[in-house]
């Protein structure tokens, strides 16, 4: 009679054991999946979005992730990695990179690819495959020129919102039609916005991309004027400083006019402006 009297208690114990232990590791987990500390280091960016005290996702920025990346990219393959790079120093002494996200898009891709072309000057290009899938030519533009080509998702959304599958399904499509144009899948993965979590990084491996954050960001989606984002990259400039720009989403006649700018600018104070090889 004891014993079954101490068995509703043990059962008890064992029931609120459980319970405790699940919430704790369903908060390492969740915590692991922003790819970032509890204590709030995805948060947004300064600049004129931050004072909204909501965001809607097209409106959605994250601050690059803190920490470094390894010195050398690899083949992207297990393990993944949980940040993406941020600078590129390895590239060499006094060079930069160049980037251009959303695109390619009709208007504006051209003249970025005529001024690159006119400096001799390669960059990086992150595009959405909706865009990219109608405008192969200026895909294969790109490869021609010397350019990297880049997946930044298939309809640039919030991937953090998304389930695993859907971001499967943005990320592969994009590189299907990278590949089907280029005959190459792309080797460099950017996340909209900025917000990366366990999912795009483990995805992205798979698919053999490395994961592509930035230094300076230009705000140019904004659109806060030329003289604007000229001053952001040339106080931004440093070796192996990675630049965010778009050539597309939106009017980017501010971001065509300033590439004109600051890029003899950059290359008379002595910085060369390089892209990653490809891996073999």
């Amino acid at each position: 009679m004891k014993k079954d009297e101490k068995q509703p208690g043990r059962r008890m114990l064992l029931r609120v054991g459980a319970c405790l232990g699940a919430a704790a590791t369903l908060r390492l987990l969740t915590a692991e999946d922003t790819g970032v500390p509890e204590t709030g280091a995805a948060r947004p960016a300064a600049g004129p979005q931050a004072a909204a005290p909501r965001l809607k996702s097209t409106a959605y920025r994250l601050a690059p992730m803190t920490g470094e990346a390894p010195a050398q990219y690899r083949t992207a393959l297990p393990p993944v990695r949980r940040r993406p790079f941020l600078r590129m120093p390895q590239l060499g002494p006094d060079t930069m990179v160049l980037t251009f996200d959303d695109g390619p898009d009709p208007r504006y891709t051209p003249q970025i690819l005529r001024t690159l072309r006119e400096f001799d000057v390669r960059a990086m290009f992150f595009v959405c495959g909706e865009m990219a899938t109608d405008n192969r030519d200026l895909l294969r533009e790109m490869r021609d020129d010397g350019h990297v080509v880049g997946n930044h998702s298939w309809t640039h959304p919030l991937l953090i919102k998304m389930s695993r599958a859907a971001v499967r399904d943005e990320m592969t499509r994009t590189s299907e039609v990278i590949d089907e144009v280029l005959g190459e899948r792309p080797q460099w993965f950017r996340a909209p916005y900025g917000a990366w979590n366990r999912n795009s990084f483990e995805i992205g491996a798979e698919l053999g991309m490395e994961p592509m954050g930035w230094t300076v960001d230009t705000l140019d989606w904004t659109t806060p004027g030329t003289p604007t984002i000229v001053r952001r990259v040339l106080a931004g400039a440093a070796p192996g400083v990675v630049v965010l720009s778009h050539d597309a989403g939106g009017d980017r006649s501010q971001s065509v006019a300033a590439l004109r700018t600051y890029l003899p600018r950059l290359l008379t104070a002595g910085y060369t402006l390089r892209v990653p090889p490809k891996r073999r």
